[in-house]
């Protein structure tokens, strides 16, 4: 029976493998459109206070000849359709606008270098404040307005990772704090979706590649929430989202995992399993979602704050902190509570914790919930600080497996250290490096403390044989 349910698994993990192209070629974004629908610009305007604007008017043109206008519906949507794919500008009449309104920035009225790709649909964003509010200079607003339209746009590519911000300090030491900043937030969201990994192999020793899913799943869970006709607060959102994430790592635990070690399968079948069901849980999400990239509504546009030699977004500081403060909690749980003790006895030592009264099974089932709701929270930090799409936990899984090894693994303190490690590396190289390759320094620098320390840093040597 075993080698039966064996054989159908991979069966299923090879079927998932060559048909990706084919089941992608099938499906179309809420953001984008099909090839037969054509290339489009399209946006949402939206008033200082997040309510939308009905009857404003904009335009779009190429090399100097307008190709098509449009005006804002009740939902303060627009859209207009190109002829082609192609580099457009688009301007919003301001005129149209109501009063006691203007764009953020000067210049803001117009989004040049606006890219649209073959058969797709990019978005735009014009960020509007009350009129008394003071406006960039002209230099900084050009800069602003141009990567506005960059992050916006749903169908932008290069590098997942949070883009290191114009360098506003002094010199090397200037951008060098910068990116120290960047570093510790991009190292906390990982060791926020890293730890339910740690956790679930220092107590199963399941090497769990679905993880990256429960990611994604919170994030758009958060967006569904928080957009549409829901239209919830983001913190709202986010709990539901933690919530969801949570339940579907106990059912996964309860319906699919449990009855495989009842059954005695293997941690390396086991391994092949996890690795089917992330496929078949990407691709779902690809079918529920879509393939576009969206920007969560709220928190989306901010000016940063000046704190000394550094800046960071006022969204960007939120996140950090609660990130730090949720590890903290995690920690003090662990360390301070009976079934946090428990799940490190687990860890330590299975045969042991169950003759010693532990449930193992329930325990295991906590564990489970605790990395999904987690997973689920580092999702929707990641999308708040990129965007949200549906592989975006598979891109970011490579360096939750980072962060875990280089940490030790099965030890959630060093998933922690592991992970501020991976991101404060990734951040930094680019002081030297392009952007692209700062992911392939952090896992260079995972080779380099392995050579030196194969335990991890926080692990425990191990005798082999």
């Amino acid at each position: 029976m075993r080698s039966r349910l064996v054989v159908a698994f991979t069966a299923l993990l090879l079927t998932l493998l060559v048909t990706p192209a084919a089941l992608a070629s099938t499906m179309t974004a809420p953001s984008t459109v099909t090839e037969a629908e054509g290339e489009a610009i399209q946006g949402t305007l939206r008033g200082p206070d997040r309510e939308p604007v009905e009857g404003a008017a904009l335009s779009v043109a190429a090399k100097g000849k307008e190709v098509g206008s449009a005006k804002t519906d009740a939902d303060g949507a627009w859209r207009v359709d190109v002829p082609g794919p192609g580099t457009y500008t688009v301007t919003l009449d301001v005129a149209t606008i109501p009063k006691g309104m203007q764009p953020r920035d000067k210049g803001g009225a117009t989004l040049s270098d606006v890219q649209v790709r073959s058969g797709r649909a990019s978005t735009v964003i014009f960020p509007l404040i009350a009129a008394s509010a003071k406006q960039q200079d002209p230099e900084a607003a050009s800069e602003t307005s141009s990567s506005s339209t960059e992050d916006s746009t749903a169908d932008t590519g290069g590098a997942d990772a949070p883009a290191p911000p114009a360098q506003e300090g002094s010199g090397f030491a200037g951008r060098f704090l910068q990116l120290v900043v960047e570093g510790i937030k991009y190292g906390t969201i990982i060791a926020i979706t890293s730890v339910g990994l740690s956790l679930v192999f220092g107590t199963t020793g399941l090497i769990n590649f679905a993880h990256g899913e429960l990611v994604a799943l919170g994030a758009i869970a958060a967006f569904f929430f928080s957009s549409g006709p829901v239209d919830l607060p983001l913190v709202l959102a986010a709990v539901l989202a933690i919530i969801i994430g949570g339940a579907s790592g106990g059912v996964l635990e309860r319906g699919l995992w449990r009855p495989l070690r009842k059954r005695g399968t293997g941690l390396i079948q086991m391994f092949i399993i996890s690795i089917g069901v992330s496929l078949l849980l990407r691709h779902l999400l690809l079918v529920l979602y879509g393939g576009g990239r969206q920007q969560y509504d709220q928190y989306g546009l901010q000016g940063e704050m000046a704190l000394g030699p550094v800046s960071i977004t006022p969204r960007d500081l939120t996140v950090t902190v609660i990130a730090i403060v949720v590890i903290l909690c995690v920690a003090l749980m662990l360390q301070r509570t009976r079934i946090g003790k428990a799940m490190r006895a687990l860890s330590d030592n299975r045969d042991l914790a169950e003759s010693s009264g532990i449930n193992v099974d329930r325990v295991i089932l906590l564990v489970w919930i605790l990395g999904g709701g987690l997973a689920a929270l580092g999702g929707v930090f990641y999308g708040l600080t990129t965007a949200v799409y549906w592989d975006m936990g598979f891109n970011l899984l490579l360096l939750m497996f980072a962060g875990v090894i280089l940490g030790g693994l099965g030890s959630a303190f060093g998933a922690v250290v592991g992970s501020l490690v991976v991101g404060l590396v990734a951040q930094l190289s680019t002081l030297w490096f392009p952007t692209e390759l700062q992911n392939a320094w952090a896992l260079l620098a995972l080779i380099i403390v392995l050579l030196v320390r194969p335990q991890g840093i926080l692990g425990r040597a191990q005798r082999v044989g």
